[in-house]
């Protein structure tokens, strides 16, 4: 399933895949204000396209205006008109303030403090971003809107776009975009996806754009702090409820001021004092129903199953055509590589089972799917986790084995 894209690239005038000249193609840029963006609406400008920059306000950005790292606030907005101006191109800014607080930050908040571990860069994309803004573009009368992700979208065998890993697996951000649907993608491109950063660079400066030696944008821009917990506490008032740590048998081992303060696998500040184990411990589970911390050792951290909601399918064919316990690759941190899995679909869910047991994953967090773990692997979909099984599970409860159907 995994496709390698023929030569060419962004430099070739007809590689956003239109019938028509590219003077007769309205493009519309998401311009965030950073680099990557920014070089795209320079490239598509450059090759004659008709180019509109629109950026989104997306969140009060008092706080963050001279921020580095932050993104959708008042400084990259400034940036973002500065380049468009530069480019003589038309710029928007759009006020997706009052969306972006009841489809990304008041979710967030609501995950985080039910224990989970939620990755509001996917629900930027999938509400804000590929929905909202694309239908706005479409207003504008645009062929497509283009943004500055490092990914990658062409046709498949069947005809129809299909989303890819970046060639450069080191700026890879397809884990963000598994949301994205079938008919989003037709509309959707993506002119980073076979570059590298320095190349983006490079280009930036030869185009004499502002925004070169712009440091990169932070994954939550909407938390000036870097305290997830500080924003919680005040979108979720009495989210911070003290309760008990417990080892993985029950025992009650100290105290925490609330679940919120921490994440699955964290070893430090867990304030146990050393004398409460006799190897390190780690946070295995977050009970925040019973406000409770679990604690264990490393091992068991260790995860073999997954089950997930809101599956998204943008593999070829339909998930009924699957067969059971498909083979594919799974990802359930952006950080970490995609590994051998198996793709059980039920009838109100599906579950993954991991060829070998992953460390450190937690309810909320995102489990994408691809064709392979190489460089341009095509990514076929994924969904959110919401219970995990662990590794090594008692005797009495371990009854699964490969030949039996997964249980839903």
């Amino acid at each position: 399933m995994n496709e390698i894209p023929a030569p060419g690239g962004i430099a070739d005038p007809i590689s956003l895949g239109f019938n028509k000249s590219a003077a007769q193609t309205r493009v519309v840029v998401a311009m965030s204000g950073g680099v990557d963006s920014s070089v795209v609406a320079a490239l598509l400008k450059e090759q004659g396209y008709d180019v509109i920059g629109v950026t989104l306000q997306l969140y009060d950005h008092g706080a963050a205006v001279h921020r580095s790292g932050s993104c959708c606030a008042g400084q990259d907005i400034h940036d973002a008109r500065l380049t468009a101006a530069r480019l003589g191109i038309p710029h928007y800014v759009l006020d997706y303030e009052e969306r972006f607080r009841d489809k990304v930050i008041s979710p967030f908040a609501q995950s985080y403090a039910e224990g989970q571990t939620p990755i509001p860069c996917v629900a930027c994309n999938s509400e804000i971003k590929f929905a909202d803004l694309l239908e706005t573009a479409l207003e504008l009368g645009a062929d497509a809107l283009a943004t500055g992700h490092y990914v990658s979208s062409r046709l498949d065998a069947s005809g129809y776009r299909a989303l890819y890993r970046a060639h450069d697996l080191s700026r890879d951000q397809s884990y963000f975009l598994f949301a994205t649907t079938k008919a989003q993608l037709q509309l959707l491109r993506f002119p980073l996806g076979d570059m590298e950063k320095a190349q983006v660079r490079a280009l930036a400066r030869q185009f004499g754009l502002p925004v070169a030696e712009k440091a990169d944008s932070q994954d939550i821009c909407f938390v000036p702090t870097g305290k997830y917990s500080d924003l919680v506490e005040r979108l979720a008032p009495g989210a911070a409820l003290p309760g008990d740590i417990v080892d993985i048998d029950g025992r009650v081992l100290g105290r925490h001021p609330g679940v919120i303060h921490y994440t699955v696998g964290q070893r430090r500040g867990l304030g146990l004092g050393g004398s409460v184990a006799r190897e390190p411990l780690f946070v295995v589970k977050l009970d925040a129903a019973q406000a409770r911390v679990v604690v264990g050792p490393r091992e068991a951290l260790a995860t073999r199953r997954v089950r997930l909601r809101a599956l998204n399918w943008i593999g070829p064919g339909k998930l009924d055509d699957l067969a059971e316990g498909e083979a594919i690759f799974v990802q359930v941190r952006s950080s970490r590589p995609p590994v051998p899995g198996f793709l059980f679909i039920g009838p109100d869910e599906a579950a993954v089972e991991f060829d070998t047991a992953e460390d450190g994953v937690s309810p909320g967090q995102a489990c994408v799917f691809y064709a392979s773990d190489q460089p341009r692997a095509r990514v076929l979909g994924g969904g959110f986790i919401t219970s995990t099984d662990p590794a090594r599970p008692a005797a009495s409860e371990n009854r699964y084995t490969r030949a039996e159907p997964m249980p839903l």
